[in-house]
């Protein structure tokens, strides 16, 4: 009975979520004088089919998809919360919405090959996900019965999640003053946080299109932060398992190969064009470093860990 109530609030949380998103987007439509463009040029991104943008089969289609979509999310955080004992809170709210605008964009490049952040206006789309995601947290808050905990007595609890997250935060950090120290002996403080931006949200394909601004190396930022935070997760949950088989740590060096090629990859797909101004040694040392400062960390938490390798980390006899 429980697990039902709390599925109900998570698809209530999603529907309430959704309809923040769709008014905030009809505002900005009607405001421009071509109410519901959004939904039809999303419909027509989706299905690939030209003159979709104003008819209502599509726009209705659409919206169908968009509610199923926040529905899932909705569920999700709903049943994430229960099983985490945490209570819904305002930063929660602003995490999904970054990862609702992640999704978006990936999503939307993945999928379709159109850049919808950039068609609608990333500050909007931004914002209308932040308002929808503190909408969906503020909704399971004032519905919920989870007991109140705070951040810190639910990092406690969870290990890989609270190390997984300080060491994410580390590597990010390692970079973000590598690449700054490689720009600024270059003479262009945050080029690199800028040239990445403005090619994600401002569709940039060369350095004449590069913005060094607030929002072009705030909103890199984040990314940067999130996607850190993936790696970190990962590297904390191969180490506490490393600790029980210290071969395991083999797993983190082809962590380390895979996030190289991947983010090389995103870079020749993103933003080609700073492939040259990039020394690919810049980025291999940036990553190197990140990667080194990560295992650092893990590596004086885990006295566990340090203690098997001292003896034979592949001993398999154990």
């Amino acid at each position: 009975m429980i697990a039902e109530k709390n599925w109900v609030r998570g698809l209530v949380a999603g529907i309430v979520g959704a309809t923040v998103m769709a008014l905030w987007f009809l505002i900005i439509d009607a405001s421009q004088g071509a109410p519901f463009r959004t939904p039809g040029l999303l419909a027509h991104s989706l299905l690939g089919v030209e003159g979709l943008e104003g008819r209502p089969g599509a726009i209705a289609l659409y919206t169908l998809l968009h509610y199923a979509a926040f529905v899932v999310v909705g569920v999700v955080s709903a049943w994430t919360l229960k099983k985490m004992e945490v209570a819904p809170s305002l930063l929660l709210g602003l995490l999904v919405g970054f990862i609702l605008f992640d999704l978006v964009f990936f999503t939307s490049m993945g999928v379709t090959g159109v850049d919808v952040v950039a068609e609608l206006g990333w500050v909007e789309v931004l914002v209308g996900n932040l308002m929808a995601g503190v909408t969906i947290m503020g909704y399971l808050h004032f519905t919920g019965a989870v007991r109140a905990v705070t951040w810190w007595e639910a990092l406690a609890d969870h290990r890989i999640v609270r190390e997984g997250l300080v060491a994410g935060l580390v590597g990010a950090g390692t970079v973000a003053v590598w690449f700054l120290v490689v720009d600024s002996a270059q003479g262009r403080p945050l080029f690199t946080p800028a040239a990445l931006g403005s090619a994600i949200f401002l569709g940039a394909s060369d350095l004449a299109m590069v913005e060094v601004n607030l929002w072009t190396v705030a909103g890199y930022t984040v990314l940067h932060l999130l996607a850190f935070s993936v790696v970190g997760l990962v590297a904390a949950a191969i180490t506490v398992e490393a600790e029980r088989t210290p071969a395991l740590i083999l797993g983190a060096v082809l962590l380390f190969v895979a996030f190289e090629a991947f983010f090389l990859g995103l870079l020749a797909v993103v933003a080609e064009f700073l492939l040259g101004p990039l020394a690919w040694w810049t980025i291999a040392v940036g990553n190197l470093l990140a990667v080194l400062s990560i295992g650092f960390y893990l590596w004086k938490k885990h006295p566990l860990l340090r203690a098997a390798f001292a003896a034979d980390p592949f001993d398999r006899t154990a």
